[in-house]
């Protein structure tokens, strides 16, 4: 059997973390069995739907480099991959389920509907659809569509029955009849219903394997009475755990940015971004906790895919970036840094020269340490740029009483002045020379000098602030700060 899968996202908004995941196992599965993965656009949601969101999702797809070989923007075999554009092959379908019996028109309105649920809810029921217009003659559906009633189709439920699905990671998993109720599979707008829609794609695409989200498990029963309906062979079912917040609830804005198009923005790499959701709800066999993509294609299996709840760690994502930041070459670091310092209205849009590609090098190697993804370098470009300096706090300004300071001040100044080439090294030197020079030890001529240029005590590495900022900016910046002085 060869293997198919498909990710199926409806184009509402941006791709999230979650169908993110799903993407990524399909993939993977698929890659790691010499299967095809399929990419297919769910857009009966007529409403909320829109070609913008596809575009979206697409993008995140292959920002993080999952891809596919057949499905929206690639073609196949079996085209169109868009719901909306397959409508008639639908009806096709819905034909033999009426004409079998399988599936009626139901004429209900809104209100009679929301009256039977709560008269349910009221005796302690599930909510269900009780089947009103199961049997309907042939004067009942006249008179309702005299009355302009558009009737929707129902899929008409096996009563006694139970329904059973061996998930490849939950196992076996029974559900009885008795409490899912007729549902809809077309509305009245003649557009299908998710869980008939979904039943029909997969069977004609020949999908073998669906692996998806853990909310869709109380989908699996309505659709394995579709398969069975129109005698057809259900694909092998692999339901991967929700993803949850560190409190243990099911992720939300609240918790911080849940859409891929986020990280993007943050500054975070594709490949730390992958390596990270790989991980949630998936244990590889040994110790290893960073992989590249053809690592994660050998080394998966649904076997290793637990029942659990995937936990959302943001330290646990940062500390991935971190290390993928450290791992790659500084002329793309400087490429993907750039848009970020251009905010902060720095070298205006356009190639740079060599001169800036050498600070943005500098720059990015002074804070490359302390930061977790990219745009966090804007936190850091005040110490490096600019005549401004903040105010010393107040213990700052104590230290800054000190009677050494002024000549630690002065003859650093002296030094910066003569210094024919000011780099990191330099810069090193000249501190050091002055504790030498002036006997001190070297946190009393690094601190002055580091609150003078900052005015803070603490920050990124007092010689490459020093060699960044540049003749002119420190000489300003002595000034601004030596009012401070005893």
């Amino acid at each position: 059997m060869t293997v198919r899968v498909r990710f199926a996202p409806s184009p509402t908004g941006p791709l999230h973390i979650g169908g993110a995941r799903s993407a990524l196992f399909n993939y993977l599965y698929a890659a790691g069995n010499g299967g095809t993965f399929v990419l297919r656009i769910e857009d009966t949601d007529l409403e909320r739907s829109s070609r913008e969101s596809e575009k979206d999702i697409i993008n995140a797809l292959r920002w993080l480099g999952i891809s596919w070989s057949e499905g929206i923007e690639v073609g196949g075999d079996y085209s169109p991959y868009r719901q909306t554009e397959r409508l008639d092959t639908y009806r096709q379908y819905t034909a033999k389920l009426l004409q079998s019996g399988q599936a009626y028109l139901c004429y209900c309105t809104e209100e009679e509907l929301e009256k039977e649920r709560q008269d349910l809810i009221n005796q302690g029921e599930t909510p269900r659809y009780l089947g009103k217009c199961r049997n309907l003659t042939e004067k009942q559906r006249q008179e309702f569509e005299a009355q302009g009633r558009r009737p929707v189709v129902r899929f008409k439920v096996p009563e006694g029955q139970q329904i059973v699905v061996n998930d490849l990671v939950r196992g076996k998993v029974v559900f009885e009849s008795e409490g899912i109720g007729d549902y809809i599979i077309v509305k009245s707008d003649g557009i299908p219903t998710y869980n008939y829609a979904v039943v029909i794609d997969d069977v004609l695409m020949n999908i073998t394997h669906v692996i998806r989200g853990e909310e869709h498990l109380s989908n699996t029963p309505r659709q394995v009475l579709i398969y069975e309906a129109l005698s057809m062979k259900a694909p092998d079912f692999a339901h991967i755990s929700l993803i949850l917040n560190t409190e243990g609830r099911k992720m939300s804005k609240r918790d911080g940015d849940t859409a891929v198009i986020d990280y993007f923005n943050k500054g975070y790499l594709p490949q730390a971004v992958v390596n990270f959701i790989a991980l949630l709800g998936w244990s590889p066999s040994g110790e290893q906790e960073f992989f590249a993509m053809e690592e994660l294609i050998n080394e998966f299996s649904l076997a290793k895919v637990s029942k659990s709840p995937a936990v959302f760690d943001l330290n646990k994502l940062n500390y991935i970036n971190s290390h993928y930041l450290k791992k790659i070459s500084s002329e793309e670091l400087i490429d993907l840094t750039l848009p970020f310092l251009r905010e902060k209205g720095l070298f205006p849009a356009g190639s740079i020269n060599d001169q800036e590609k050498q600070w943005v090098a500098g720059f990015i190697g002074a804070v490359k340490e302390k930061i977790s993804s990219l745009s966090e370098v804007k936190d850091y470009i005040k110490y490096f740029t600019g005549a401004e300096v903040d105010e010393p706090e107040e213990e700052a300004k104590s230290i800054f009483q000190a009677d050494t300071v002024p000549a630690v001040l002065e003859l650093f100044k002296e030094k910066i002045k003569y210094a024919n080439l000011l780099d990191s090294l330099t810069a090193k030197g000249i501190l050091k020379g002055i504790t030498k020079e002036l006997n001190l030890k070297g946190k009393d001529v690094f601190m002055p000098v580091r609150i003078a240029l900052t005015g803070q005590m603490h920050g990124p590495d007092l010689d490459w602030i020093i060699a960044l900022l540049g003749k002119e900016n420190i000489f300003n910046r002595l000034d601004k700060t030596s009012k401070y002085l005893k």
